[in-house]
């Protein structure tokens, strides 16, 4: 019997880590994002608000990334969770930093969320290799 192409895509997520990871990724980094952009839009300067939603998306990124990427339910794992995600908010924040010193001629608001889209792809590539290394290994 021939499976349906929903199927095959169904088959294909379950069976490759890294989709899942991208995928899961997207629903972590739309939390992360309109927290932080929300924080930053009601007048929170760039830092506070980048850690109080960083650290909201950890808690909720261990639950995801844990559960439906590595089907992985060790809560025990949350500190070393933790140790992967400070390196990850030194990295972010040095970006956010220097974004923030670009003397760049658009809004103080829109720099930031800008400069905020454009550090997700690679944090998210740093995360995946860190993740897999140190904390949901084997």
């Amino acid at each position: 019997m021939n499976s349906s192409p929903v199927q095959k895509l169904v088959k294909f997520i379950k069976k490759h880590t890294f989709i899942r990871f991208l995928l899961v990724g997207v629903l972590n980094t739309l939390f992360g994002y309109l927290l932080y952009a929300s924080l930053i839009l009601i007048g929170l300067k760039y830092l506070l608000a980048f850690s109080i939603s960083y650290v909201a998306g950890v808690l909720f990124n261990f639950q995801t990334i844990g559960k439906l990427v590595f089907k992985n339910k060790n809560n025990k794992l949350l500190f070393r969770f933790v140790g992967v995600y400070v390196v990850l908010y030194l990295l972010n924040a040095e970006g956010l930093r220097i974004a923030d010193a670009l003397n760049i001629n658009i809004e103080y608001k829109t720099k930031m969320l800008i400069a905020s889209a454009i550090l997700v792809v690679p944090m998210a590539m740093v995360s995946f290799v860190l993740n897999k290394i140190f904390v949901f290994r084997g």
